[in-house]
């Protein structure tokens, strides 16, 4: 009787275990000549998300896929709702560059009870929560946290170690904001001629960044330094600096992340130090990864992008490169 009661606990535990603890692996892609897929884009309101955007249509022919696109307009939220539609939808896969890294999870979870394999791009989820080829099968991106490192080592050495810095963040909660600011904060920290004296989100957004900046330069007059967690930020925060009367690139120094062509072209006139690139262009990768996925290959956690580094000395003969 002992032994049977055990039984029924043990029983009714693994029935309060949420789906996804249930079993070990994401859902399978079968092989098929043609795919239904959801990409469920986070937003298309600047010059990054609409490559990436037309990255995934470019491929969708030759890849064999229905391509059903939404966008969220920055809201989590919406993005949520946006990935329930896909699922009612029956897509065969999801392609998901979360917004945020906790809000997203459920929608990740519910394409994984339903069935739907999802594959992140961009920007990660919360992995102490869900993880790749359990939860989903893998994240494509950038190392954001070696991005930001590197544009903390060129600031160093553009400054010989002096500089008052202002730091214009992204979208707070995203994964390229926190490891961005992981990567540039760690080496900052080692050079005690280096102060970041403001660090506010910018939301990514231009000018949303051009008022932060405006109101932090306001704050710290004696600003030598803005590092901004993208382009679009980087952009407004020098429309900021010609406003206050300060010469970009001279008077204060700017760095930033992405590599778009309004970088590349701010650089290569001089008012922006130098950008990180970060490519926008999944829609091959995903592509291949897909491909991959469905004859039964092991997928790695992270499908590592390979990034460049512009500045004067390739700008302008990089303008190919920008977006």
């Amino acid at each position: 009787m002992r032994f049977q009661r055990s039984l029924l606990s043990l029983a009714l535990a693994a029935c309060a275990l949420p789906v996804w603890a249930a079993d070990t692996g994401a859902p399978k892609l079968p092989q098929k000549a043609s795919y239904k897929v959801g990409f469920a884009q986070a937003e298309n309101n600047n010059p990054w998300r609409i490559a990436e955007t037309k990255s995934m249509q470019d491929i969708a022919q030759s890849c064999g896929w229905q391509l059903v696109v939404t966008d969220a307009g920055g809201s989590a939220a919406k993005q949520v709702a946006d990935v329930d539609s896909m699922i009612a939808q029956k897509v065969d896969l999801i392609v998901l560059p979360p917004r945020e890294e906790k809000p997203l999870i459920p929608a990740v979870m519910k394409a994984k009870k339903a069935g739907i394999p999802v594959i992140l791009v961009d920007r990660n989820v919360d992995q102490k929560v869900a993880k790749a080829g359990r939860d989903y099968v893998t994240f494509i991106g950038s190392d954001f946290v070696d991005q930001g490192r590197r544009a903390a080592e060129w600031l160093v050495k553009a400054t010989n170690g002096k500089a008052t810095i202002i730091e214009l963040e992204g979208t707070t909660g995203s994964s390229p904001a926190n490891d961005r600011k992981k990567g540039f904060d760690q080496v900052i920290a080692k050079n005690p001629g280096m102060k970041i004296v403001a660090s506010q989100s910018g939301d990514f957004a231009r000018d949303k960044g051009r008022q932060v900046a405006q109101s932090l330069l306001q704050a710290h007059p004696n600003t030598t330094a803005i590092y901004a967690h993208n382009d679009e930020m980087a952009v407004g925060a020098i429309t900021a600096l010609e406003a206050a009367g300060k010469k970009p690139g001279k008077d204060v120094l700017v760095v930033s992340i992405d590599g778009t062509k309004d970088a590349l072209t701010a650089i290569a006139a001089g008012k922006m130090g130098a950008t990180v690139q970060s490519s926008p262009f999944f829609g091959p990768i995903a592509c291949k990864t897909a491909q991959r996925y469905a004859k039964g290959e092991a997928i790695e956690p992270w499908v590592k992008v390979e990034d460049k580094f512009y500045d004067a000395s390739n700008a302008q003969a990089s303008m190919a490169d920008g977006y």
